[in-house]
């Protein structure tokens, strides 16, 4: 197997393309261009390069997303990997100061001025907490913020019925996100499949691939940043949460006055972003709220108001919320367990005031 042409071959090979049609190109579109081509050979980069000019007649601003859309059709075909669409900002975002922080931070860490310097690749981020905190919709803001395609992985696409098989894919699935590198895989809810890696019905097939994945996470070199979202905690075993195979684990507890009030002036500016709401207020009354329950707070309100044919108000939002059981209250034994783990000191709150 030949390997896939370097960042500086990439580059010299736009430049001969460029310089062939006699075009200006600013350098930092030919620097998002070769960050754009990575993981494809010369002859697809020349493709889709020849895809573009058949179908705008230059080489501009909208060229990358393009050669993004060859690389979907690569990730299509694996059919391990899904392609998502990093449709999340951090203005959606309520709370969650530290991880904003955090992000903000390395936004320029995938770019070639960082690699210049002399700065690794982040590895990758372990979001742990309570169900409905905004760990997914984390993964797409991170994808977002860094203007990276975003893949999202399902382990139970990676097993498959024939002996050895199951290792085959993970390898395969590796050498696709590598080979799109710059890129964020997502994984999410790691703990259901390490959860399965305590049976042995299986003859130790997802004890393999799982020691494959974690020892990948620790070697790598690439720049796949991998964003692992967990529920439980009793099911990550402690080898995958010491430093070195992600670069940070952020515990997501439930959110504080502050932070419901962010929340709540999100979906509502979302939804309704001239009308007034006694936010305060609303805050107040969902103590134990996460910010899932609280947007479906918010959406049920709507419908109170929609039957009734007229806007929906501060009132509808509290009969709602005194309709809504929080998963706090229900599952109190759990939370407990993940606020106690949260206090041992192994992890970063995501939060700035816990």
């Amino acid at each position: 197997e030949f390997p896939l042409p370097s960042y500086a071959e990439i580059l010299e090979e736009l430049t001969r393309l460029i310089t062939s049609l006699q075009q200006d190109i600013s350098e930092d579109l030919i620097t998002k261009l070769a960050i754009a081509c990575q993981g494809l050979s010369l002859e697809r980069i020349r493709r889709v390069l020849s895809k573009v000019i058949a179908q705008y007649g230059e080489i501009n601003a909208s060229s990358p997303s393009l050669i993004l859309e060859e690389k979907k059709q690569i990730i299509q075909q694996t059919q391990l990997l899904e392609f998502c669409t990093p449709d999340k900002t951090l203005n959606d975002l309520g709370g969650l100061d530290n991880f904003k922080y955090w992000i903000k931070l390395r936004s320029k860490a995938f770019s070639q001025a960082a690699c210049d310097y002399g700065l690794p690749y982040p590895k990758g981020l372990l979001l742990v907490g309570v169900q409905g905190t905004g760990k997914s919709i984390a993964a797409k803001i991170i994808a977002h913020e860094w203007n990276l395609p975003l893949l999202r992985l399902d382990f139970g696409r990676l097993f498959a019925s024939l002996v050895g098989q199951s290792e085959s894919r993970v390898r395969k699935m590796i050498e696709v996100s590598e080979a799109l590198s710059p890129c964020v895989l997502w994984v999410e809810e790691i703990d259901k499949a390490f959860a399965g890696a305590q049976g042995n019905g299986d003859s130790g097939t997802t004890s393999r691939v799982l020691a494959t994945f974690i020892t990948w996470l620790s070697e790598k070199k690439s720049s796949v940043f991998v964003v692992a979202t967990a529920n439980n905690i009793d099911y990550i075993p402690p080898e995958i949460i010491r430093k070195g195979r992600f670069d940070e684990v952020f515990f997501l507890g439930l959110p504080n006055k502050s932070e419901r009030e962010s929340i709540f002036n999100v979906h509502l500016s979302n939804y309704r972003p001239d009308s007034k709401f006694e936010v305060n207020l609303l805050s107040d009354l969902t103590a134990d709220f996460s910010g899932a329950e609280i947007e479906q707070v918010v959406i049920e309100s709507m419908r109170l108001g929609f039957n009734q044919d007229r806007e929906f108000n501060t009132e509808d939002i509290i009969l709602a919320i005194q309709n809504l059981v929080p998963l706090a209250k229900t599952k109190s034994k759990e939370l407990k367990i993940l606020q106690e783990w949260s206090e041992s000191g192994n992890v970063a709150n995501a939060s700035k005031y816990c």
